[in-house]
């Protein structure tokens, strides 16, 4: 199992932040696999670990998706030595009886196409968010994206596992201007009155 680098909390929250540039530096495949080893750690409902990655490192893999990303994205993401496709597969329940002891919990899932649509988006989302902190943790610079086509994502590479988009990642090493202090840019926040409640 990969060892979980020890990381101080402002490597993962108060100090990095979302890039506007990333170095084209690549990521080695090892280190994606690193990555995975850590998010997949991260606690999903029942277990059920319906999150699915597709890493996009290759030229032609980035040709391949321009064609569905937004206007406002297409730099960025074709600049990036990684694009993630974060997407989750909607047969999930089929790994449950690897996952969980609890008996007939996959037939109680491919019984109800609503409870597993659903359980499939939001677990796939939060082990997407996993895969954000994972990757700060490990040093890489994360921005995510949701401006794209995701029918035509899916048709071009998940088509064959039928898994389902969410939403996009690049992904890489930060550049030598992100890592200057006088480049440091968050955008506001809200604050705990305008967000949270205590009942």
């Amino acid at each position: 199992m990969t060892e979980v680098p020890s990381v101080p909390f402002e490597r993962l929250f108060t100090d990095y932040h979302t890039p506007h540039e990333l170095s084209s530096r690549p990521v080695e495949e090892e280190k994606l696999r690193e990555l995975y080893d850590i998010l997949k750690l991260g606690p999903t409902s029942g277990n059920c670990q319906p999150g699915r990655f597709a890493f996009l490192t290759s030229g032609d893999a980035h040709e391949r998706l321009k064609p569905s990303l937004s206007a406002g994205n297409v730099e960025k993401a074709m600049a990036a030595p990684v694009i993630v496709i974060v997407a989750h597969d909607p047969l999930f329940f089929e790994q449950l009886p690897r996952l969980n002891e609890i008996k007939d919990l996959r037939e109680w899932f491919a019984g109800d196409v609503g409870l597993s649509e659903e359980t499939a988006f939001r677990n796939g989302t939060l082990q997407g968010a996993y895969l954000i902190m994972a990757a700060r943790a490990l040093g890489l610079a994360v921005m995510p994206m949701s401006g794209f086509d995701s029918v035509m994502v899916e048709e071009a590479f998940l088509k064959k596992e039928g898994w389902r988009a969410n939403f996009l990642v690049a992904l890489g090493y930060p550049s030598e201007t992100e890592t200057s202090a006088a480049s440091f840019s968050r955008g506001p926040r809200l604050s705990f009155e305008e967000t949270c409640l205590c009942l």
